[in-house]
C-alpha cells in the first residue's frame, strides 16, 4: 500500500468530514438556475419549443439524425422495445448486472428477460454471453454500457442473426465512445440515455432515445404522447393543429418537459468538462488505490479508450479480508462516504427467479465483492484523496484483525 504513506503525514487526515460525499451529484451552477427561470417566467413549462432545441442539439452531440426525449430511460426502453415488436412471449436477453429497468421493460410487453452472464474484465456481457442464450424465441437484445464503457455493438451486430434487435442501455454512457472512436448514440440502434439526478447529464429525471430511422423517431414521438400525432405545443403555437388530435396507437404518457431540457442544455454545453473532469478523478482513484486490496477495472489499454466513467466500480476479496462487501459500505457510509452498489444481481432476485436459466458463474461471483465510491463533476481531487484515505484505513485496520 505504497500509497498510503501519502496520508500518514497528515494528522488530521482520518478526522471525519461533517459534510457527506454523495455517490452521485448533480453539478448544477447559475446557468442552470438561470435557465430554469427563464424558461418558468415564459409561461410555458411543458415540452415545448426548449424540448425541441435539446433533442437537436442533443442529436449533434452523439451523432444521430434524431433523438427522442422522455420522461425517463426505463420509459426509453420500453418504448425502444414497442418500436421493435416485441410481443408477449418473446424472449429478450438483457445483463444480469444492471438496474432492474433494463430487465423490467421486457416484462411489460409480457415478453421474457433472458439473463447473461458477464465479462469479469469489463463487468458487462459479451458476445460469446450473448449469443449462448440466443434461441429460436430470441427477438432483441439489450446491452448495458456498465459503468461508461462501451460495448462493441458493432462486432455484435455482425455476430447476431439480422432479425434479431439491438438496444443500447446508454443510461451511463452519454458522453462515452465506442472503440472504434464514434459517440455513444451513433451506432444506428436505438440507444437509450438517462439523465436521472447522479447521471453524467443530469435534468433531475428524464431520457431520451437515439436513433437514425426518421419513421420510427415519429412513431415514438407519438407513442410518448399518447398516441396521437401532434404535441400540446404544435397545437398552441399553430392554428392548423388545434384538432389533429386523433389517436393513431396506444400510446403513453412519457414526454419530457422544457424545464429539465432548459436544465439540459445548459449541462449538454458543459459536457466536456464535465467528462473531463470526471476522467481526471477516476486516474487519481486509480493511481491512489493501485497497491491496495481494492481493484479498480478499466484501468488500462483499450479499456480507458473512450470511457465515461459514470462509475467509479471496485472488487475486493471479501473472504480473504473477513469484511464483507456491506460491512465496508457501511463503514464507508459511517465516514461520510457515500458509496453503493451496482448491483445486485436482477436473476438472484425473488421476483425473478423464475426466469432464471442456470447459473452466471461471473455475475454471481462479483455480486458481493465490489462496490461503487463517488465520483462526478461536482467533486474535487480533496475529495477523492479523503475517499481513499479512509478506505486505506479501513482496509488496514482490517487486515490486523
Amino acid at each position: 500500500m505504497a500509497a498510503s504513506a501519502s496520508f500518514s503525514n497528515d494528522k488530521h487526515a482520518l478526522d471525519v468530514r461533517p459534510d457527506y460525499i454523495a455517490f452521485g451529484q448533480p453539478d448544477f451552477q447559475e446557468a442552470e438556475i438561470e435557465a430554469v427561470s427563464r424558461v418558468i417566467r415564459s409561461g410555458w413549462v411543458g415540452m415545448g419549443e426548449e424540448t425541441i432545441a435539446f433533442e437537436k442539439e442533443l442529436a449533434d452531440f452523439v451523432g444521430a439524425p434524431n433523438v427522442v426525449s422522455v420522461n425517463s430511460c426505463t420509459s426509453a426502453l420500453f418504448l425502444s422495445l414497442v418500436a421493435c415488436g416485441i410481443q408477449p412471449e418473446d424472449e429478450v436477453i438483457v445483463p444480469s448486472l444492471t438496474w432492474y429497468a433494463t430487465a423490467n421493460a421486457a416484462l411489460y410487453l409480457g415478453a421474457v428477460p433472458v439473463f447473461a452472464d458477464i465479462d469479469r474484465a469489463t463487468l458487462s456481457v459479451s458476445i460469446e454471453t450473448i449469443l449462448s442464450k440466443v434461441t429460436d424465441k430470441t427477438r432483441a437484445v439489450t446491452i448495458v454500457h456498465y459503468g461508461g464503457l462501451a460495448f462493441d455493438v458493432f462486432a455484435l451486430r455482425k455476430a447476431l442473426p439480422e432479425h434479431i434487435a439491438i438496444i443500447e442501455d446508454a443510461a451511463h454512457a452519454l458522453g462515452a465512445q465506442y472503440a472504434n472512436g464514434q459517440a455513444v448514440g451513433s451506432s444506428g440502434n436505438l440507444v437509450c440515455f438517462s439523465f436521472y439526478a447522479n447521471k453524467n447529464l443530469s435534468t433531475a429525471d428524464g431520457g431520451a432515445i437515439a436513433l437514425f430511422n426518421d419513421e420510427t423517431a415519429d412513431q415514438l414521438r407519438s407513442l410518448r404522447m399518447g398516441g396521437i400525432s401532434s404535441s400540446a405545443w404544435s397545437r398552441y403555437t399553430n392554428p392548423a393543429s388545434a384538432f389533429t388530435t386523433g389517436v393513431n396507437a396506444l400510446g403513453y404518457k412519457m414526454n419530457f418537459t422544457d424545464l429539465c431540457a432548459a436544465l439540459g442544455r445548459v449541462q449538454l454545453s458543459r459536457m466536456h468538462d464535465m467528462v473531463e473532469k470526471r476522467l481526471r478523478l477516476a486516474h487519481r482513484y486509480q493511481r491512489l488505490l493501485a497497491d491496495s486490496e481494492f481493484e479498480i477495472p478499466f484501468q488500462t489499454g483499450v479499456f480507458e479508450v473512450g470511457h465515461a466513467r459514470h462509475l467509479l466500480v471496485g472488487e475486493f476479496d471479501h473472504h480473504r479480508l473477513g469484511l464483507s462487501r456491506n460491512e465496508l459500505v457501511l463503514k464507508l457510509r459511517s465516514r461520510n462516504i457515500g458509496a453503493s452498489v451496482h448491483y445486485l444481481p436482477i436473476h438472484l432476485q425473488p421476483f425473478y427467479e423464475k426466469f432464471g436459466r442456470g447459473s452466471l458463474p461471473n455475475t454471481e461471483l462479483v455480486a458481493d465483492r465490489i462496490l461503487t465510491l463517488p465520483i462526478g463533476a461536482k467533486m474535487n481531487e480533496a475529495d477523492v484523496d479523503y475517499v481513499c484515505c479512509h478506505l486505506f484505513d479501513i482496509l488496514r485496520r482490517q487486515a490486523r484483525v
